[in-house]
């Protein structure tokens, strides 16, 4: 078999020599997702930020928040806080040009300003007894406060207790803020990362398994942080990293032999419901020593390409795929497909290339990487000789790096599996292809863990005969108790005959599978939480259809006021004189920076608490500030559309479809 080799240029001195097959480069995903289009373009970018790994809330965005890139279209002007932050920066240069490593210290304030600049004690500490003109920190911030350039931005300055500056936004600019978004989009509100390219490796079954409650909080979680990157203008890679490639297709191909010789004439029904395929053949390959040795016979034709094998892991795998297909089509989920077996013609030049290095070493059969400040060494090699997890990531780790340029590699899994990540990501630092953690350069690495779904018992959600959740009947459960309740509510108010069969049926997908979504996504990633339709589905509280009744509510008022809202978004102006139209307001430009906290800190729960705040903030402004036919209406029903607005974009972030009437 022909084939053509690909030399990676790579930062920290490294380079990656792929042998591909002559076909696989002639083949147009392979020209597309990047093996020649990667080769040919840059070297990773120097510009820095953490490598770490990311359990919960290790908050930390000033190592690369207020960056801004040049990269990023030229309309975006970055969020508030950048601003702010960036005039703020300008103020240290000028007060203190010999202390050139201070970062802007700015944070929303609660109490006596918008913002706060709370640099002056940190700069007083290392100022103090140098002769200093200062005498406490109280005068630094005065001086730092003095020292901000003129700008629209900022209305007035003023500096409490030890040096906090603080900042009141323009009335007027953020009203002009407000109506730039509504002409020119709110894609001109996306944050400005300092990232070009992302892979998000997430949700990840396993073929001929059920994908469960876990796979779904992986593909909720991972999905809402790729599109909030995709937002931020970042090429994201979606991966589905499946285990397609393992001793257990031994045992399914053989049962699928000795089960139906003519398999391939019988097609799908042979296999059936994959769940009882698998099971019956596990409990086979357990049972029968015989049938045992045969699979395991069978895995290493399957590995060595023997072609009625390759053919029936194919089916089985095709099978598996459209049964996660069913699960991906109603989350509305895109993935690309790059599982274990993509890798596995891979593995042994990377083992060649980290043993060259004098990393793997020989322990009780096995091949290991010794780590300092682990108790287990890395397995690559099994003492079979067989591959595994750790030769399958760090070959993929290196490919992600080194072919497909990635800058931020992000994996979606539950904290179960924290040690395993860090074992492996110390072993890529180890061999040069990660730079070290304290240097917090690119490219960064992080581990998103997860909690466990509970049942309302305490326990591993599982249904009552204690097996695996059906992730299919479970979205389809939910929609239909959405349905449900809402034709019961229409019903009962005398309007179901203003809705049409297909409106109800959208309707209730979207409230339903929103409704699962936000439940999840509402908790700190790392918590495990309590899984229940009842709470879910509730319309009072923090639950999505809450949310959705919020968003319709406002479509409503836009409708009702029977004004060209277009018309209007190009001819009016926003004006704030009430203070809950300044609430909210201030709220709203605040979006942007809060979509750059959830993706600096992969959260999506700090997307979530807004988004169920800017609601709240609503309802006091609109209980407070009568709309229509008022002497202010063609301002608050400006402020109502962009409400929606920021509205309508969270809600895609999340995943989730808005309603516009319920």
């Amino acid at each position: 078999m022909t084939a053509i080799a690909i030399a990676v240029a790579t930062p920290h001195s490294l380079s990656f020599s792929l042998r591909l097959p002559s076909s696989l480069s002639r083949s147009p995903s392979f020209r597309q997702t990047g093996y020649l289009r990667a080769s040919a373009r840059r070297l990773v970018s120097t510009r820095v930020y953490n490598s770490s790994v990311v359990t919960g809330e290790e908050a930390s965005t000033s190592s690369f928040s207020q960056t801004q890139s040049s990269f990023n279209m030229a309309d975006r002007t970055g969020s508030v806080k950048q601003q702010v932050a960036s005039l703020v920066k300008s103020s240290l240069q000028a007060t203190f040009p010999d202390l050139s490593d201070v970062e802007p210290q700015v944070a929303i304030s609660a109490k006596f300003g918008d913002y706060q600049c709370n640099n002056a004690m940190g700069l007083w500490s290392r100022i103090r007894g140098s002769g200093t003109e200062f005498r406490n920190p109280n005068s630094v911030g005065q001086a730092l406060a003095n020292n901000l350039p003129p700008s629209e931005i900022i209305e007035s300055t003023s500096v409490a207790g030890p040096g906090f500056v603080n900042i009141n936004l323009s009335t007027n600019w953020i009203s002009k803020r407000i109506n730039d978004m509504l002409v020119d989009g709110i894609q001109t509100w996306a944050p400005i990362l300092s990232v070009k390219r992302a892979v998000v490796d997430f949700s990840s079954p396993n073929i001929a398994k059920e994908m469960h409650v876990g796979h779904l909080r992986s593909t909720i979680i991972g999905d809402t942080l790729a599109r909030m990157f995709e937002f931020s203008d970042v090429d994201v890679l979606r991966r589905n990293h499946v285990g397609d490639w393992g001793t257990q297709f031994g045992m399914l191909i053989e049962y699928l032999f000795e089960q139906f010789p003519n398999w391939e004439d019988v097609g799908n029904q042979a296999i059936g419901d994959l769940q009882e395929f698998y099971k019956a053949s596990k409990k086979r390959f357990d049972d029968d020593a015989s049938f045992k040795e045969r699979a395991q016979q069978a895995v290493v034709k399957l590995q060595g390409g023997e072609a009625k094998y390759r053919a029936a892991w194919k089916k089985i795998c095709e099978i598996s795929r459209s049964e996660f297909d069913l699960v991906y089509e109603r989350l509305n989920v895109h993935l690309e497909e790059k599982g274990e077996s993509f890798y596995n013609p891979y593995i042994p030049d990377t083992i060649k290339e980290l043993t060259d290095k004098g990393l793997v070493e020989e322990s009780e059969g096995a091949r290991v990487i010794f780590l300092e400040g682990f108790n287990i060494p890395l397995i690559v090699v099994k003492k079979d000789g067989g591959y595994n997890y750790a030769s399958t990531d760090l070959t993929a780790l290196k490919y992600r790096l080194q072919v497909e340029q990635a800058e931020w590699i992000i994996y979606v899994t539950d904290v179960g599996q924290q040690q395993h990540f860090e074992m492996f990501f110390s072993a890529a630092r180890k061999a040069g292809w990660l730079p070290p953690a304290e240097e917090k350069k690119f490219p960064r690495v992080s581990h998103v863990g997860f909690g466990l779904v509970l049942g309302s018992d305490g326990k591993r959600f599982r249904t009552r005969s204690s097996e695996v959740v059906r992730l299919v009947e479970l979205l389809d459960e939910a929609k239909n108790r959405s349905k449900a309740e809402l034709i019961q509510r229409l019903e009962n108010n005398g309007t179901i005959s203003d809705w049409t069969d297909e409106e109800l049926e959208q309707t209730a997908e979207a409230v339903g599978y929103g409704a699962v979504k936000y439940a999840d996504l509402k908790n700190n990633r790392s918590t495990n939480y309590v899984f229940s339709f009842d709470q879910m589905l509730k319309n009072q509280g923090n639950t999505a259809v809450y949310l959705e009744y919020a968003h319709a509510r406002i479509c409503s008022i836009v409708r009702r006021s029977n004004k060209d809202i277009d018309t209007l978004k190009k001819t009016g102006t926003i004006t704030l004189g009430h203070p809950d139209e300044r609430v909210l307001a201030l709220h709203l430009i605040q979006f942007a920076e809060v979509v750059e906290e959830a993706c600096n800190n992969l959260l999506p729960n700090v997307l979530c608490e807004y988004l169920y705040n800017l609601s709240e903030i609503f309802n006091q402004f609109y209980t407070n500030c009568r709309v229509i036919d008022s002497p202010e209406e063609t301002s608050r029903l400006l402020l109502c559309e962009a409400t929606a607005t920021v509205m309508r974009k969270c809600f895609e972030l999340l995943g989730i479809k808005p309603v516009f009437k319920l």
